[in-house]
């Protein structure tokens, strides 16, 4: 399939469904298949929860509390600073 806009995609995909419209077999493989591709977006190992987010958040605040954090030295570059650090 060559490049297309979303505005293209979205006229196909449009013209497919009027075609399977009135087939109440295709029209659930289409629906169970649309299940799957959202599901697999909901399970974005990257994503969190805006509590996630504030949880950890709190965390490094406490952990600046304690002291334990790392400080970039004056005139270090921050490549340095990282390869110091080990990350």
């Amino acid at each position: 399939m060559t490049n297309m806009t979303t505005t293209q995609l979205n006229a196909e995909i449009q013209k497919s469904l009027s075609v399977i419209a009135d087939d109440e077999g295709l029209l659930a493989r289409v629906a169970k298949y649309l299940r799957r591709l959202t599901k697999e977006l909901a399970n974005d190992p990257t994503e969190m929860t805006e509590a996630e987010f504030f949880a950890r958040v709190d965390e490094a605040m406490e952990q600046a509390r304690q002291g334990k954090v790392y400080r970039q030295m004056p005139g270090e570059s921050f490549t340095e600073f990282r390869n110091r650090i080990g990350r």
